[in-house]
């Protein structure tokens, strides 16, 4: 194992990995912007040093930055949390030019499964199934508009480096094609300097359900049931739950078989997500991995009994994964509500500003994931995430209920900062979320001012 552990990130990913490395007995060193001088991380580490200015170009996303970081504080590993340079092949390539141990998988595995083109070509050739679409990069808007046509509409323009909900764009219309393609490849050029974009049928109202796999570098993988992340604003998750309600058993072993399998080809090590989406029939499409722990990890780790974060880090030791997967069952039902620092009444606009008073939820098999503090501050600079509320309980009714309690206790204060939390108690009492038979579309149900009749 190893002796000192650079975690590069910040908020509550940062503080979760730290808690875990100082259970097993690891050395603590952390970086921070000078927005985020006073961060709970910061002085919860044994030495943290300041990499930049607040914006993430010239801090979290600094790579000559936190290698520096790495070399003063003598780390032999880096974790990278979530989001910033997670995902980046070329961070993790440096970390094994500097000798130090990426938290994470090879950057060849990176690479390839993080364009969304190469990923959908590796996982068609493992045997998992995809939406009809494309998958090399469609080059031009004639080449878009043959494609949709033998597909059908909708579809989805999405970009091969797209990610977190942004660079894609639905079509509902043949004489809107052209125009949104040039749009959606500009966009993608702006935010990840690549504009290739691919093209697959959009299925308005499908399950996004994804599959936890820990694989290590023996050979071995295994998954940790599914999670539903089917609650999403913008794209962008904000209820989650484990198990995904009302699937059939045969069903969630296929999918979880079929994650497993996909990963082992591709020759990923660590822990994984590989993401479906699941139409009314029960038919599953993979959509992508992501290639790093995920917000949502904490509802696994409390059905599951597995800490990901510990399995992370050891196999990233090049230890061997130490349960096998009948050995993993999981127990009861865990759903994670993120609160955000935003406006749901303006578009879900980012509220930051000074956190004059913060009251968290506790009590029986409550979890509170965040970093945040009365006194300390929200930054605009960086994504509104404020806390992760996760509860669990025998069954998905009183998942719902201790989690309708936990949200009740919950007060955030502080001039011009609003959360999210009243529309998650909405969302939660919607007949549809109650039956679990929602989809994706439910957020745009509790935003449309002219919302259809249920049938």
């Amino acid at each position: 194992m190893f002796e000192t552990v650079l975690i590069a990130n910040r908020g509550e990913i940062a503080l979760r990995v730290a808690r875990t490395c100082r259970e097993l007995g690891l050395r603590v060193a952390a970086v921070y912007s000078t927005e985020d001088r006073d961060s709970t991380v910061v002085r919860f580490a044994d030495q943290a040093v300041c990499i930049g200015p607040g914006p993430a170009r010239h801090s979290y996303l600094y790579l000559p930055a936190i290698m520096e970081a790495a070399r003063q504080t003598g780390a032999d590993a880096i974790h990278p949390g979530y989001g910033f340079l997670s995902e980046q092949a070329d961070f993790a390539e440096a970390c094994e030019a500097e000798g130090l141990t990426f938290v994470g998988p090879p950057p060849a595995v990176i690479d390839r499964l993080g364009d969304k083109s190469t990923a959908r070509a590796a996982m068609a050739d493992a045997g998992l199934p995809l939406l009809p679409g494309t998958i090399e990069p469609v080059g031009d808007a004639e080449a878009v508009a043959k494609v949709a046509a033998d597909i059908g509409y909708p579809v989805i323009v999405k970009a091969v480096a797209g990610g977190g909900g942004r660079g894609m764009q639905v079509v509902s219309e043949p004489d809107d094609l052209a125009r949104q393609y040039r749009e959606i490849r500009s966009t993608a050029q702006s935010l990840f300097g690549d504009d290739r974009v691919y093209v697959e049928r959009y299925l308005p109202a499908a399950r996004h359900v994804e599959v936890q796999v820990l694989c290590d570098s023996h050979g071995n993988g295994v998954h940790l049931g599914q999670r539903d992340c089917s609650v999403q604003r913008r794209r962008q998750k904000i209820i989650e739950e484990s198990p995904a309600p009302g699937l059939p058993r045969g069903l969630v072993e296929q999918m979880g078989h079929a994650a497993v399998r996909g990963l082992l080809a591709a020759g990923y090590v660590g822990a994984g997500t590989v993401e479906f989406l699941v139409d009314d029939q029960h038919r599953f499409y993979f959509m992508e991995v992501n290639c790093r722990i995920q917000v949502e990890h904490p509802v696994t780790e409390l059905t599951h009994g597995v800490d990901l974060v510990r399995e992370q880090l050891r196999i990233a030791a090049g230890e061997q994964l130490d349960v096998s997967q009948a050995e993993l069952t999981a127990r009861g039902w865990a759903i994670e509500c993120r609160i955000n620092a935003e406006d749901p009444a303006r578009g879900f606009i980012p509220t930051p500003g000074l956190l004059t008073g913060l009251t968290l939820p506790a009590g029986p098999f409550v979890r509170v994931d965040t970093a945040a503090v009365a006194g300390g501050r929200i930054s605009a600079a960086y994504d509104p995430l404020l806390a992760k509320i996760c509860v669990w309980a025998p069954d998905r009714p009183q998942a719902i209920a201790r989690m309708r309690r936990a949200l009740a206790e919950l007060s955030v204060e502080g001039p011009g900062v609003s959360t999210n939390r009243d529309f998650l108690l909405t969302a939660l009492d919607h007949p549809l979320f109650v039956a679990g038979t929602h989809d994706t579309s439910l957020v745009d149900r509790l935003t449309d001012p002219h919302p259809r009749e249920e049938s």
